[in-house]
């Protein structure tokens, strides 16, 4: 087997092949997940009952990168010298500490080893300046209107008091009075901690009813994720969706299930963070969840150590986009805060929200006009951003001690929207998590012509219910024109598509037989012409395959030939 051996080996072979050293980290990618003790045809040895049912009801298969990391090479690497502090089976890696140089070289002979790099980088360091990306929210007021706004008489099934306006705006009130209230649906959420949560009346509803399904600290392991210690963040996100203080504050998802996972270090921004989010996304896809929210973004660390540049905004670069766009691919619906740099020099969203299957989310004030702090697009490769928006300014979440105020940022306005789609998923449990961002985005506000302020505009949950339930199957069809060429293909495939919608699309090469036998999910199709290059197709043997594009709904074809 080939061995990739990176040029700092050589280096530090030469100045330190003998001596003893400080600790050093590294990064470590394995080249397969070889001789398992984990099989496919086992897939309940390592994941849950509602992982797999999951993947069954969106016909998603599962791959090699649902096994565990090999433990095998976990031994091996333990018996070389290395202490194993942290493994991702979706990006097949470790990231270690080897306190004797001398080591690497053993370690690095392994043929199991793709890569291996130094990772000093990605911890936290001895640091002077911190750089919050987006995580804080922009501003806290103290709510002083809450008479007036209590005046509002409604006959919904919820007294909502000054969350009214939130809830209002997407519509997510009417969903709760047709008895969709996220009964049944889990929701995972990744965050910087949950100060509170287990003691805080507003969530009195959540601990009583059981609706709080597990915690855990990928950060510092074994922490608990309430201490006073902790941030508040997550515990205003957690509101957002799942608060009930009649009166007050209503959740847009109050009968939702919740794991509550902490990723995020807000004490310093460092890279590390982005691995740990990953594992909190691994951790939630193996125990079933099926909506992630994420107020979370990184663009600029700390000392600019790693710092992200425009052209990584690209959908597949980060590794927390990466590990984004793999959880939405197992089913699970990721969204995600556009971030808080609209006006700052950076103004582009930040990573994971440039993932193409992230479900990213801007903000709007409670008139729905465009806040000027939400992240704009587009992605560096052109992609409009963020797909929708919502209330970030001055939303109403639970404080400390007690009661609610007015926060701003699109920390809270990706909470207001992540609540509001458990509700349509409890209403259309069928349906894809891609289906649900088509018809979310196909309801927005400026649908017909989105932009990259506010995306596809103040989605109406109504009216994507409408559209999943009954017309939106009974429009004519979406997908026309479709070319391929060249003809016969080799390396790869550039597609002419037009759309009547912006939609978003799985592309298909099937076989003689109807196999797929080369797949791209979650692509973008705007409205009009689009084109695009379906890549590394050279393993596929010459033959006759069928090209399909599909939103979901309907699917279009073409005879193509290698």
């Amino acid at each position: 087997m080939k061995i990739i051996f990176s040029l700092f080996l050589a280096i530090l072979f030469t100045i330190n092949s003998s001596a003893q050293s400080e600790p050093t980290y590294y990064r470590i990618k394995f080249i397969d997940k070889a001789n398992s003790a984990f099989s496919l045809s086992r897939p309940s040895e390592f994941l849950s009952a509602q992982s797999i049912e999951r993947r069954h009801k969106q016909q998603i298969a599962l791959t090699e990168s649902d096994l565990p990391v090999n433990h095998e090479y976990l031994e091996v690497l333990r018996k070389d010298g290395a202490e194993i502090l942290y493994s991702s089976k979706w990006l097949n890696l470790v990231i270690v500490k080897i306190a004797d140089r001398n080591d690497i070289g053993k370690i690095a002979s392994n043929q199991f080893i793709k890569e291996i790099n130094p990772a000093d980088h990605l911890f936290k360091q001895n640091l002077s300046q911190k750089k919050n990306n987006f995580f804080d929210f922009e501003t806290v007021e103290e709510y002083k209107t809450k008479e007036k706004i209590l005046e509002n008489k409604t006959v919904s099934a919820y007294n909502y008091g000054a969350s009214l306006n939130q809830a209002q705006m997407i519509g997510v009130d009417q969903m709760h009075d047709l008895g969709f209230n996220g009964r049944g649906v889990k929701i995972a959420v990744i965050d910087g901690g949950f100060n509170s949560v287990n003691t805080l009346a507003v969530f009195d509803s959540l601990n009583q009813n059981g609706q709080i399904i597990g915690t855990k600290d990928f950060v510092q392991p074994g922490n608990d994720v309430y201490g006073t210690l902790m941030s508040t963040h997550g515990m205003m996100v957690l509101s957002i969706m799942g608060g009930y203080l009649p009166g007050q504050l209503i959740g847009t998802a109050p009968k939702a299930s919740y794991l509550l996972l902490r990723s995020e270090d807000v004490q310093a921004e460092y890279l590390m963070e982005e691995y740990y989010w990953v594992n909190a996304a691994e951790y939630a896809d193996s125990v079933g969840v099926d909506i992630i929210n994420s107020s979370l973004g990184y663009t600029l660390f700390d000392n600019g150590i790693g710092d992200h540049s425009y052209a990584d905004m690209d959908g597949n670069t980060t590794v927390v986009t990466i590990g984004a766009d793999m959880a939405a691919s197992k089913g699970i619906l990721v969204v995600n805060s556009a971030g808080n740099s609209g006006n700052d020099p950076w103004h582009y969203i930040g990573a994971p929200a440039d993932g193409d299957s992230v479900f990213s989310i801007g903000a709007v004030d409670p008139s729905g006009v465009y806040a000027s702090f939400s992240s704009v697009g587009p992605t560096s490769d052109g992609r409009i951003k963020p797909d929708v928006s919502a209330q970030g300014a001055n939303t109403i979440v639970a404080v400390i001690p007690s009661g609610v105020a007015a926060g701003s940022g699109t920390s809270f306005s990706s909470p207001v929207i992540a609540g509001a789609a458990a509700c349509l998923w409890q209403a259309n449990p069928t349906f894809s998590n891609m289906e649900l961002v088509n018809a979310i985005r196909n309801s927005g506000s400026q649908s017909s012509s989105p932009d990259n302020l506010k995306g596809w505009g103040i989605p109406d949950f109504i009216l994507a219910n409408n559209l999943l339930t009954s017309t939106f199957i009974e429009i004519k069809e979406t997908l026309t024109g479709l070319n391929a060429y060249p003809i016969p293909f080799h390396t790869k495939i550039t597609i002419e598509l037009e759309s009547s919608l912006g939609i978003i699309a799985d592309i298909k090469i099937l076989s003689s037989m109807g196999s797929t036998m080369a797949e791209m999910k979650g692509i973008e199709i705007n409205k009009g012409k689009n084109l695009i290059s379906f890549n590394k197709l050279d393993r596929l043997p010459k033959g006759i395959y069928m090209l399909q594009i599909s939103d979901g709904y309907h699917f279009i074809t073409k005879k193509i030939v290698k």
